[in-house]
């Protein structure tokens, strides 16, 4: 059975807005994934750390067989291959940040994996460029997207390429 799964884009080090371009093209290569939508690049300050660089951020849309824990590895994988250093400072710098938003519109809990993805539904960076490939997605367990964009905080979301 195939789901659609939403992934939030990522990177701050590293020529960022190369860095989220060649993420998109790793989750094409996904084995049993199809990448159906990518949204525009946005630029957004840091969630965490100011003294850090700026972000560039993105959402893609794929379809994909691959179980939900499956998908989560892969991006990991994807995310390793970029140079992402694990165990560094919550929120703090990074080549590259994969995260698994939704999942069909399955309510995930393990220990290794929270679906719908924890605090999206506050975020600039990852509602805006959501909307933009899905406006009238509900977000399982907090409501249609066009209401929790308007609501979310901001971190002052710049369209840096469109998709």
């Amino acid at each position: 059975m195939t789901v659609r799964a939403y992934i939030g884009i990522g990177s701050n080090l590293d020529d960022p807005a190369a860095r989220v371009q060649a993420a998109f093209g790793e989750l094409q290569r996904l084995p049993a994934t199809r990448l159906a939508a990518r949204s525009s690049l946005y630029g957004s300050k840091p969630m965490g750390p100011a003294d850090q660089p700026d972000y560039v951020n993105a959402v893609a849309a794929v379809d994909t067989r691959m179980p939900a824990a499956e998908l989560l590895q892969a991006l990991a994988q994807i995310e390793d291959r970029q140079g992402r250093e694990r165990g560094a400072a919550q929120w703090g710098p990074r080549t590259l940040d994969l995260d698994l938003l939704l999942y069909g519109e399955q309510r995930i809990a393990t220990p290794t994996l929270t679906v719908p993805h924890p605090g999206m539904h506050e975020r600039d960076f990852v509602l805006v460029p959501l909307a933009e490939i899905a406006g009238d997605l509900d977000v399982p367990g907090h409501g249609p997207l066009s209401a929790l964009t308007p609501c979310c905080q901001q971190h002052e979301l710049v369209r840096l390429v469109s998709a």
